[in-house]
C-alpha cells in the first residue's frame, strides 16, 4: 500500500469496522431497506433490478449465492488465509497450491491495514454495492442452511461474509498478474543458513513455475472489435472470447444489472464483484484481454557482507523490514496450532526466493514490487465503465481512474467506432532507465532492476493517477473505424495498418513474433474484408469453426515427410502419418485421433533449433515463422522421435484408431461427462481450451473459452448472443450446472435478453422480489 494508506490510523476504528460491519449494514438498512427484483431467463441468467446500489448489490449477492454458494465460501476461506486451519496445511487449493503457502501469502497480502485502506478509498456507491452483495449472500446462505447446505460445503468453514471479505477477494484479483504468481517464493523466502520457520514444499515451485508460464494461456482471451468500414450495417460489432479458469475464484458469472435511469448493463463478472467486467449496454460493448505489459518488477539487492538481512542502497547498509505472519494449522491429531514465519522486505517490496532462479545467498536477494498492490481504484473503474453512455465516456473514465489491473480493453459503439486501450497499471520504467538499471543477460521476460541504487526506483509522472506508474497518455491506445483486435500479444499489431510502436519494453514490445491466435485473426479478417461486410455469423464462426491455424503452416511439410522413405520406423510412423492425413485440421468433436498426434508432435518439436523453414521476419509478422524444415537432419530426427513417442502415448492411453476428439476432451460434472470442442491456444485455435490428463485416456478441461459474447447494434440498441461455457452454477445439483456446457458442446449460442420485452417473453422467465428482513415476495413464472 502507499505510505498514506500504510500509515492509516487503525486504533479502535479497524476493530469496529471488522466486528461491527453488520451493525453498519443494519443501520443503513433502517434508513432504506435493500430491495431487488431478480428475473431469471433461459439457463437461469439473472436480470437484477433495484432502485439504488445497495439494493442492486443485495440482489447480485443473493443470486450468486443461489448458484455458487460453495465456490464463494471456499474462496473466502482462501483469501482469509484459513485453509490450513480447516483442511490441513499440506492439502491443495483449487489452483494446486499447497495450503500452507497459500495461507502465508494471503495473510501477508490482506493485512487489516491494507484491507481497511482499500475500503476507505472506495466511493459511497461502490461501498453500497459491496455491502449489499455481502448482505444478499448472507440471506441466501441462511435460507440454504435451513434446507441443508450442499454436500460439498456442508461444514463449519461456511459462514456469513462481510464487505471486508469481498475486499480481500478483490485484492486477490489485483495481484493475479504480479506477486500472486510468486506466493510460494514469498512464503518460502528465508535468509541463508536460517533454520526453517514453516517449510514450504519445494515441489510447489514446480507447480508454481508451470502456472506462471501458463498465466496468459489460462487467463488469456481473444477480442475483436469491428467498426463501420467493415460492419454489415455500419455499426460496431464485438466478439468477446475470454479464456479463464472453469473453476475457482476466476470463474465468470453471467448477469444483467439495472438501476432505472442510472445503469443498464449485461455481461459477466468474477466472483465477489458487484459489477460487470465484460459486457454491453445500450450503446456500447467492451471486453478485456490479458496484456503483455509488466505489472511488477524484481529488484536484485546487493547484500551487506556482514548480514544477509541488510542490503546496500546508495552505499549505505539498510535493514530489511520483518513482518511476522501467523496462520492457524490443523495438526495430524486434529489440534489447531499457530504457525509463524517472518516475511522479509526492502523498500522495493517483499523478498522472494525461487530455488535456482531467484536465490537468496550471502551476496544477493530479490525484492518484488507489484504496481497493483496500490491500485484501490479497480472497482470504481469497472463501475464507471458500466455506467458509460458513449465510447468517449468509457475512454475518459479509464484515463481518469486508471484502475484496470492487467488487461487490455477493446470496445465498440453503435456509431461504428472501435477502441483499443492498453491502459492498465504499469510501472514507470522507461527505456533509458531499463538500459541503465537492468541486467541485459536477464532478458525482458522478467524485468530485474538494480536494487543498490535509488535512481533505479520507478519514475514519477505528475500526470499519473498512481505514484510510480505511467500516465494514461503515455500508454498505447487506438481509435479506428475498421477494426482493432488482440489475442494476448503486445499493442504492436492491434491493427497492422497503424502499428503501435516506440514504447518502453515494460509497456509493449515490437518486432517480436505474434501468437498464432493473433495471426489467425488477422488472416481471417483479411479474408472477410475481401469477401464483403462482416456479419455476426462471421464472428461466431471464428470461434466455433475450431480451425487449427498451425496446421495450415506445417501440415504440408509433415505430409511431405510422411511420403518420403520412413526407414526402419516405417510401421509405426506409417500409421501416425495415415491418421494425420485423415485429420480435418480442426479441433471439432469429430476430429480424428490425428489431432491428438498433431498436438503431441508439435509440443515435442518446440525446443528444436532452426525448426522453421521460414524464420520470423519483423517486416512480415503476420506470416512468419512458417513451415517445418524437415529436410534438416536435426529436425527430421526430432520429428521421427516425436511421432514414435506420440504413437506410444496414444496406445498407452487406450485410444483406438477410430477415436474422435469427443472421446478425449471432456468436462466432468456430477458424474456427467460432456465432450468439449477446441484445443490449445498455442496451436492457433481461437477457441482455446486447456485440458489436463485425466482417467482412461481422457483430458479434463480446466480453462479456456468461458464467457462468449457476440454483440451487434441496430436502431433499437444491442443485439447480443452468447453463452457461459461452464454454465452458471458450480453446484452439480443445480438445473443450471451443465445446460450451457451442453450448448457449448453443440456450438449453440443463444440470444441474450436485454430489453424488458425480451426478458418478460423469455420462455423460462421467472421473477422474485427480495427485501431485507422480509420473506421472498411475489413469485412470477411463465
Amino acid at each position: 500500500m502507499s505510505g498514506q494508506l500504510s500509515r492509516f490510523c487503525l486504533a479502535g476504528a479497524l476493530l469496529g469496522m471488522t466486528l461491527g460491519l453488520s451493525t453498519v449494514v443494519s443501520a443503513r438498512g433502517e434508513v432504506g431497506q435493500a430491495a431487488a427484483e431478480i428475473r431469471r431467463t433461459s439457463f437461469g441468467v439473472p436480470h437484477i433490478r433495484a432502485q439504488d446500489e445497495r439494493g442492486l448489490g443485495y440482489g447480485i449477492g443473493y443470486a450468486y449465492a443461489q448458484d455458487n454458494l460453495c465456490l464463494l465460501a471456499n474462496e473466502i476461506v482462501t483469501v482469509n488465509g484459513q485453509r490450513s486451519r480447516y483442511f490441513g496445511p499440506e492439502q491443495m487449493t483449487v489452483e494446486q497450491r499447497e495450503n500452507r503457502a497459500s495461507d502465508l501469502f494471503f495473510t501477508w497480502l490482506n493485512t487489516p491495514q491494507a484491507v481497511s485502506g482499500f475500503w476507505q478509498a472506495q466511493t459511497p456507491q461502490v461501498q453500497q454495492l459491496v455491502e449489499g452483495y455481502a448482505a444478499g449472500y448472507n440471506r441466501a446462505l441462511a435460507e440454504r442452511k435451513a434446507k441443508g447446505l450442499p454436500e460439498q460445503c456442508a461444514s463449519e468453514w461456511v459462514r456469513p461474509i462481510t464487505a471486508l471479505d469481498l475486499v480481500k477477494l478483490t485484492r486477490r484479483l489485483l495481484v493475479e498478474g504480479g506477486v500472486g504468481q510468486f506466493a510460494e517464493a514469498l512464503a518460502g523466502a528465508q535468509p541463508p543458513k536460517a533454520t526453517a520457520q514453516a517449510a514450504v514444499s519445494t515441489s510447489g515451485f514446480a507447480v508454481a513455475a508451470t502456472h506462471q508460464q501458463r498465466f496468459a494461456l489460462e487467463r488469456g482471451s481473444n477480442a475483436l472489435a469491428i467498426g463501420s468500414e467493415l460492419s454489415f450495417n455500419g455499426r460496431g460489432m464485438l466478439l468477446a472470447n475470454p479464456h479463464f479458469p472453469w473453476s475457482g475464484g476466476m470463474r465468470f458469472y453471467q448477469m444483467h444489472l439495472t438501476i432505472p435511469g442510472k445503469l443498464d448493463v449485461m455481461g459477466a463478472a468474477l466472483p465477489g464483484l458487484p459489477m460487470i467486467n465484460i459486457g454491453f449496454s445500450q450503446h456500447l460493448a467492451w471486453t478485456h484481454t490479458v496484456d503483455t505489459s509488466k505489472h511488477f518488477t524484481l529488484y536484485r539487492l546487493q547484500l551487506d557482507p556482514k548480514d544477509p538481512t541488510h542490503y546496500l542502497l546508495d552505499g549505505k547498509s539498510v535493514p530489511m523490514s520483518q513482518q511476522t505472519v501467523t496462520v492457524d494449522a490443523r495438526q495430524a491429531d486434529g489440534q489447531v496450532k499457530p504457525v509463524s514465519r517472518v516475511v522479509y522486505g526492502s523498500q522495493f517490496g517483499p523478498i522472494v526466493q525461487w530455488p535456482g532462479k531467484l536465490d537468496w545467498d550471502n551476496r544477493f536477494a530479490y525484492s518484488l514490487r507489484d504496481a497493483n498492490l496500490e491500485n484501490d481504484r479497480v472497482l470504481a473503474q469497472w463501475y464507471a465503465m458500466n455506467r458509460a453512455v458513449t465510447l468517449k465516456d468509457l475512454q475518459d473514465s479509464v484515463h481518469k481512474v486508471q484502475g484496470i489491473p492487467w488487461v487490455n480493453t477493446l470496445a465498440v459503439d453503435d456509431q461504428g467506432q472501435t477502441l483499443y486501450m492498453n491502459l492498465s497499471v504499469v510501472p514507470n520504467v522507461d527505456a533509458g532507465k531499463l538500459a541503465r538499471c537492468s541486467d541485459p543477460r536477464a532478458g525482458q521476460k522478467l524485468i530485474v532492476l538494480d536494487g543498490s541504487r535509488s535512481e533505479c526506483d520507478w519514475g514519477i509522472d505528475a500526470d499519473a493517477v498512481q505514484k510510480g506508474t505511467f500516465a494514461a497518455g503515455k500508454l498505447p491506445q487506438l481509435l479506428r473505424r475498421d477494426y482493432v483486435q488482440n489475442s494476448n500479444d503486445s499493442a504492436w499489431q492491434v491493427n497492422p495498418a497503424q502499428p503501435l510502436s516506440g514504447y518502453s519494453p515494460v509497456i509493449s514490445q515490437q518486432d517480436q513474433p505474434l501468437g498464432l491466435r493473433s495471426r489467425f485473426a488477422l488472416d481471417r479478417l483479411t479474408q472477410l474484408a475481401k469477401r464483403g461486410p462482416v456479419t455476426a455469423d462471421d464472428l461466431r464462426r471464428m470461434v466455433m469453426d475450431d480451425q487449427v491455424y498451425l496446421a495450415d503452416q506445417v501440415m504440408p511439410d509433415l505430409l511431405a515427410f510422411c511420403s518420403a522413405d520412413l526407414g526402419p520406423d516405417a510401421l509405426p510412423l506409417t500409421e501416425v502419418c495415415a491418421r494425420l492425413k485423415r485429420w480435418s485440421r480442426t479441433a471439432n468433436l469429430d476430429s480424428g485421433v490425428g489431432f491428438v498426434h498433431f498436438q503431441q508432435i508439435m509440443q515435442a518439436l518446440q525446443p528444436v533449433p532452426d525448426l522453421w523453414r521460414v524464420a520470423f521476419d519483423p517486416k512480415d509478422p503476420q506470416h512468419t515463422p512458417r513451415g517445418l524444415a524437415v529436410e534438416r537432419p536435426a529436425v527430421a530426427v526430432a520429428l521421427r522421435q516425436a511421432m514414435r513417442a506420440s504413437m506410444e502415448r496414444v496406445n498407452a492411453a487406450g485410444l483406438p484408431a477410430d477415436s474422435q476428439w469427443r472421446d478425449v476432451q471432456v468436462a466432468s460434472n456430477g458424474g456427467r461427462q460432456i465432450p468439449i470442442p477446441g484445443g490449445p491456444g498455442e496451436l492457433g485455435i481461437y477457441n482455446a481450451i486447456q485440458s489436463v490428463p485425466g482417467a482412461n485416456g481422457k483430458r479434463e478441461v480446466v480453462s479456456g473459452t468461458s464467457y462468449l459474447q457476440v454483440v451487434t447494434f441496430d436502431g433499437n440498441g444491442p443485439k447480443a448472443e452468447g453463452l457461459l461455457a461452464f454454465s452458471l452454477s458450480s453446484d452439480p445439483s443445480s438445473p443450471y450446472a451443465v445446460d450451457q456446457t451442453q450448448a457449448f458442446s453443440k456450438r449453440q449460442l443463444s440470444a441474450l435478453p436485454f430489453t424488458e420485452q425480451q426478458i418478460k417473453t423469455d420462455p423460462h422467465y421467472q421473477a422474485v422480489t427480495i427485501r431485507e428482513d422480509e420473506p421472498v415476495s411475489r413469485v412470477v413464472t411463465h
